[in-house]
């Protein structure tokens, strides 16, 4: 599924010669199955460059030449989100990991896996050059990130190394997963050696089982989902994995529970079926909310923000269990783990398998495992052709796309959770974790390339914004032949923060029209279709009506299916739905939808 062309960056063959400690360290990451390297060069891992590509001949892993470390950490983080396995990253010395580092907070937040390699000019000062060492030299570089990762390490050997790299790959797909984080000695990599040292077997060093909780506990909440006359499912951050989705349907309907999702998170259960309730969105909206206040037990498989979801429903005195293992992560340096959560029985374990043991439990089938199946666009252009908002412009892409078999890797802020139906654990990614502007190019190329070959066609709907700050990332995907398509919904502004604007300029008596100050990305206008065509990409555009959008996108799907990569810049009227606006200005979901 996920394999480049191997012709791409192919080296000269390199035959014979002496061996050295970054070959072991290549050999090794070989061992662990890992399969990409995104990196942007740096001369502290110069060593490991090299043996990637003379040792190894740039394969197993291969390297993905990246532009700005925070895209190598989005790519590696948007493959993640497709395959649940960690992809390889390596950042240089200081300058590469402070680039790095809000790329790297955002797979913390959404809990993926993700093999980050560092490096360190020589630690031994007298080996040091002159100026340069020195700044790509820190005492404790893992400090910069150790609040935000799972595990660190500066290994000061070769074996040292080959066991730091295999104990951050186990624990790395650990659940709950996170980054982990190892830094080489570049004095390490350059060291020549006698031979090849013995390798531990990754065989033999096993990353842990997952967590299962306890029987009683099992038979407990069975047992409360079984009595209970209003049941409500809060399905959060889980797999991607059709066996572990029919399970969660087979159970919804063996209960009779409804289903709430998270658009943060991705899908986890088809949004068509008559159980799931609401919209999947960023805040509940009304019809979650009456959700909650009317269940007598709620069960939520590590829901992120329990206590903020149950909080945004009014006041409740609902029994609720808490499926998670998310607590292993909190450290108190980031509040990314939200208020604490009532629960009269917290089950810790691996929120999947402990469906599958309650389903088990209530003697439950299996259920039928999902097909890929063609988009299902809920919207349907009516009347004549009008200028683009969100929503027509979601109507719009599905004009075309719903005979289709799609990824939406990213949606943005303003997406409406009922635009698209979601029937397979692939149909949409989820968001960054993190909330970091600057994500969705690299992420969409990362699913992109776990994708490719798969049948899927990945797209993400991106904002300017977002797209700005990270449009060098694209050249990624041109290099490596990635197809892929990208619709920037280009609103000219970072309007989140207008509504924030106008927020505080009514509750001072200022006038709201000064709101877009500071805030318009215009005058001039980026031509974003130019910015992508610059880079070897099909740019398209710009268009700012239903009409436009439709041919434009009909001729980018065209282009994706002849191997290109695409993105279309449509230009739309700034706006969110009603629960976004209140929710991200602290307005409740009730007046919200008043």
């Amino acid at each position: 599924m996920d394999n480049p062309s191997r012709s791409i960056d192919k080296p000269i063959a390199s035959v014979g010669g002496e061996i050295w400690g970054s070959d072991a360290v290549a050999a090794m990451l070989r061992k662990l199955e890992i399969p990409y390297l995104a990196l942007n060069p740096g001369s502290s891992f110069r060593g490991l460059h090299d043996s990637i590509v003379n040792h190894l001949g740039n394969a197993q892993p291969q390297m993905l030449l990246c532009l700005h470390e925070e895209h190598a950490v989005a790519i590696a983080h948007g493959y993640a989100k497709v395959t649940n396995r960690p992809m390889g990253v390596i950042l240089h010395s200081n300058v590469g990991l402070m680039h790095a580092t809000m790329a790297i907070y955002n797979a913390w937040c959404d809990r993926v896996p993700m093999l980050v390699i560092g490096a360190t000019g020589p630690v031994d000062a007298a080996r040091r050059r002159p100026w340069i060492d020195w700044l790509h030299t820190a005492r404790d570089q893992g400090a910069l990130v150790r609040p935000y990762i799972k595990w660190d390490d500066q290994p000061a050997s070769v074996p040292a190394s080959l066991e730091s790299l295999l104990r951050a790959v186990n624990l790395t797909r650990a659940a709950p997963m996170a980054p982990t984080y190892v830094c080489l000695d570049v004095s390490m990599q350059e060291q020549r050696l006698e031979a090849m040292p013995p390798f531990p077997d990754p065989k033999r060093h096993a990353a842990p089982s997952t967590s299962v909780p306890p029987s009683g506990d099992i038979a407990a909440a069975a047992e409360l989902l079984d009595s209970a006359k209003t049941p409500l499912l809060l399905l959060g951050r889980l797999s991607r994995d059709p066996q572990d989705w029919a399970r969660r349907v087979a159970l919804a309907e063996r209960v009779g529970a409804r289903v709430l999702t998270d658009i943060k998170v991705g899908a986890v259960f088809p949004t068509d079926h008559e159980l799931h309730a609401g919209k999947p969105g960023y805040f509940l909206d009304e019809a979650g909310a009456r959700c909650i206040r009317e269940a007598d037990v709620i069960v939520a498989f590590d829901w992120v923000d329990l206590a903020g979801t149950l909080a945004q429903a009014g006041d409740i005195d609902t029994r609720v269990i808490n499926v998670t293992l998310d607590h292993h992560l909190h450290n108190g340096w980031s509040m990314d783990h939200q208020a604490l959560p009532r629960a009269d029985l917290h089950l810790g374990g691996d929120p999947d398998l402990a469906l599958h043991l309650i389903a088990d439990e209530l003697g439950t089938g299996t259920g039928s495992i999902p097909d890929p199946l063609p988009a299902l666009p809920a919207l349907h252009l009516d009347g004549p052709p009008s200028e683009l908002d969100v929503a027509s412009l979601a109507a719009a892409m599905g004009e075309v796309l719903r005979d289709e078999v799609v990824s939406l890797v990213r949606l943005p802020l303003g997406w409406t959770g009922d635009s698209w139906h979601f029937r397979h654990p692939l149909d949409y990614l989820g968001s960054d974790g993190g909330a970091g502007v600057g994500s969705g190019p690299g992420m969409l190329i990362g699913a992109a390339l776990a994708l490719k070959g798969s049948g899927r066609i990945p797209v993400a709907v991106l904002g300017d914004g977002d797209m700005m700050m990270s449009a060098s990332a694209l050249w990624t995907a041109a290099h490596y032949q990635l197809p892929l398509l990208a619709i920037v919904l280009n609103n000219r502004s970072f309007y989140n923060d207008e509504i924030h604007q106008e927020r505080v300029a009514r509750t001072r008596g200022r006038p709201v029209e000064n709101k877009w100050i500071g805030m318009k990305i215009g005058d001039p206008d980026i031509d974003i279709a130019a910015v992508a065509r610059a880079q070897g990409l099909t740019g398209i555009g710009p268009v700012s009506t239903t009409d436009q959008l439709v041919a434009a996108v009909r001729e980018g799907l065209a282009a994706v299916k002849n191997g290109a990569s695409v993105v279309i810049d449509a230009r739309v009227k700034p706006g969110y739905n009603p629960t976004m606006a209140a929710g991200m200005t602290r307005d409740g979901p009730a007046a919200a939808e008043a």
